[in-house]
């Protein structure tokens, strides 16, 4: 199967339960990333999810949906669904449960655009942590639990989530280092070209929070500082 999102190396997310200006998204399509997140943790629905998707689908820009549930699932002008699995998480709900819930009742389900992430969410104090009750881990158990998901279960992306504040990056090495198949994602506190440089050595980098705490400028730097790394890496194979 044909997965060009293994490819991408910035992705913008923007929440459907915040306010961006039509200004605002056409900077973000225009930045440099490559695609746009449609994911939120709270106060999403179908309606304010399908407004964000009408706004983006004049743009020739990738859109994954991310969803918290499954009423909040749309299928027109969505290239991906990309679909968290929490593996740090005692509660069924976030490991299989809604997703059983969404197979029983929608008729209308995409297999072909759906790709499932494994979530290991390690900020206990963002909102997808307290949602989810998901459960502090150390660095070992991190990387037990990508490995896991990769081997065991054939997660085709793992996804480190900080939301908010920003990770460790040898932690996140650590992980890349452990995987063999699984595409690696990370999310959390990328506000500045210097943190997106750092931490997209080692992963697809998410941004995310700083548009709406900062501007879009703060996006646009992030943007900079993934093509600074990958133009110091080109350089470096013609020396």
């Amino acid at each position: 199967m044909d997965q060009p999102w293994r490819n991408w190396k910035h992705i913008t997310k923007l929440d459907p339960d915040r306010k961006i200006s039509a200004e605002g998204i056409k900077t973000v399509v225009e930045s440099g990333t490559n695609a746009v997140m449609v994911s939120g943790t709270q106060g999403v629905t179908r309606e304010k999810v399908q407004a964000l998707v009408n706004a983006l689908k004049d743009y020739d820009i990738p859109v994954v949906l991310e969803p918290s549930n499954p009423k909040s699932i749309v299928y027109n002008d969505i290239d991906y669904i990309f679909v968290p699995s929490v593996f740090n998480t005692n509660n069924a709900r976030w490991i299989n449960g809604l997703h059983k819930t969404w197979v029983k009742y929608d008729n209308g389900l995409n297999w072909d655009i759906v790709v499932p992430e494994a979530y290991i969410i390690l900020n206990p104090k963002c909102r997808a942590a307290r949602v989810t009750k998901a459960i502090p881990l150390k660095r070992e158990d991190v990387i037990a639990a990508a490995v896991t998901a990769e081997q065991f279960f054939k997660f085709p992306i793992i996804y480190i989530e900080y939301s908010g504040v920003y990770g460790d990056p040898s932690l996140v090495a650590d992980v890349k280092k452990a995987l063999k198949h699984a595409h690696l994602i990370y999310g959390g506190g990328i506000d500045s070209k210097e943190r997106a440089e750092e931490m997209s050595k080692y992963a697809t980098i998410v941004v995310g929070n700083t548009i709406y705490e900062n501007g879009t400028k703060s996006l646009i730097e992030t943007v900079k500082g993934v093509l600074e790394r990958i133009k110091k890496i080109r350089l470096k194979k013609k020396s």
